[in-house]
Order: C-alpha cells, then sequence, then structure tokens
C-alpha cells in the first residue's frame, strides 16, 4: 500500500433508504464533495454504477436485479465472464470487475461482492468496508487502463438491504473505504483485504464512541 494523491473523483451517494441517507450524512459530515441522494442510482448520471453483488456475480436480487433489468441481460454475461477470466469464477469479498454497461451512461459497471451467497447475514463482518474499498480500487485500475475514463462514480448502501448491516454501520464502513481511497494506493486486492483486515478487525472491542468514525491505517509506504 502507498500514500498517494489521486486525481478528484465525483462520488456519488444514493438509496432509497431514509435511515441509510441519514446514517451517510452523519458518516460523511466533514466530506462536503461527497453527494448524498434519497433516491434510485439509476437517476445518477455517472460514469459508473457500484452494485453489491455476490461471489458468482448472480444479479438476481437487491440492486443488482434492478440495474440488470435496466441495462439487459448482458451486463450479468459480462459481468460474469470478467469474474471467471480475472477469478476462476468465484470473486472474493474485498475484489471487484468492472465492466462496460453497454450504455452511453454509465459507461461502467463495477461489481464488487458483500457476500458469497445472493442472500447473506453479513451484519458482523467488515464486508461493507471490503466491497467499498475494493469498489474504488476498480476504480484506480480502470483509469490505470483508460485514463480518465472513469470521473464519477454512484453508489448505494452497501449490505443494507439483503446483507442485513445497520444503516449506521453501513455507513461508517462505507466511509472507511472511501477514505482509504482518498489517501492510499493498495497494489492489488489481497494488499487491499489484508490492510483492512489488520486495522478493523477489532472494531466490536472497541468503545461506542472511536466505532462510530473508523480511522484508516497508517502508511506502510510512501511514494513521492
Amino acid at each position: 500500500m502507498t500514500v498517494e494523491r489521486v486525481q478528484p473523483l465525483r462520488v456519488v451517494l444514493a438509496d432509497i433508504s431514509a435511515k441509510v441517507v441519514e446514517s451517510w450524512r452523519a458518516a460523511f459530515a466533514d466530506e462536503p464533495e461527497v453527494e448524498i441522494h434519497k433516491g434510485s442510482i439509476l437517476s445518477r448520471k455517472v460514469d459508473a454504477w457500484v452494485s453489491p453483488t455476490n461471489s458468482r456475480g448472480r444479479m438476481d436480487g437487491g440492486v443488482d436485479a434492478a440495474i440488470k433489468r435496466h441495462l439487459g441481460a448482458g451486463i450479468q454475461l459480462r459481468v460474469q465472464r470478467a469474474i471467471r477470466d480475472g477469478f476462476g469464477g468465484s470473486l472474493p469479498v474485498g475484489s471487484a470487475v468492472c465492466v462496460p454497461s453497454g450504455a452511453v451512461e454509465p459507461r461502467f459497471l463495477i461489481s464488487t461482492p458483500t457476500m458469497e451467497e445472493s442472500v447473506q447475514d453479513v451484519s458482523e463482518t467488515l464486508n461493507v468496508a471490503l466491497a467499498c474499498a475494493a469498489a474504488f480500487q476498480a476504480v484506480h485500475m480502470q483509469n490505470d487502463r483508460e485514463p480518465g475514463s472513469i470521473g464519477s462514480v454512484a453508489l448505494v448502501g452497501m449490505g443494507a438491504a439483503t446483507g442485513r448491516v445497520p444503516a449506521r454501520v453501513c455507513a461508517n464502513l462505507m466511509w472507511a473505504g472511501y477514505t482509504l481511497f482518498k489517501e492510499y494506493r493498495f497494489q492489488d486486492y489481497d494488499d487491499l483485504r489484508k490492510t483492512i483486515v489488520e486495522q478493523l478487525d477489532d472494531l466490536d472491542s472497541r468503545p461506542e464512541e472511536e466505532r462510530v468514525r473508523i480511522t484508516p491505517p497508517e502508511p506502510r509506504g510512501f511514494r513521492g
């Protein structure tokens, strides 16, 4: 992991849940550059949508299903092909794929699993932080391949529906993922997972006041 200044990215958070939106506003209170909206991600005009998915890329429920209906069945085929080609058919939590959407807007869909199965309780895990950080890592990687191709991205409340993650916990873990994106660049998804687990796996033992805002890890390397 290296410390790095990144190109400005327009980040939009959109969800139909009032509780998620309220929790985002508290967690991201010191991040005025992040746009927060109550409503469907499908209405957000950005370069990429982020969809919380499962490890097999089956877009059969929640936000995944809504996006598949909007973009067409071909989007699931592209996601699953990318998972097969890049990860042997199973996408680990803490990794992501970025595929062309087949639409003018958004141009890309980033799929990142918050769970292994289509419906799974992940409320006692760090999966939301892992998935959020992986989505931003995918932005880095796509922009490495095609500089400037993703200048804006929209995310939903990850794991807050079928994953049963409480809205406040969801918001705080997403804040952690966003903070890492702003200040760090991971070598790969393995580095990302290792760092997040090392730094955040003691959350349950922390006092409540320290669990409200998660402190990102200290840098282990620097690149000037």
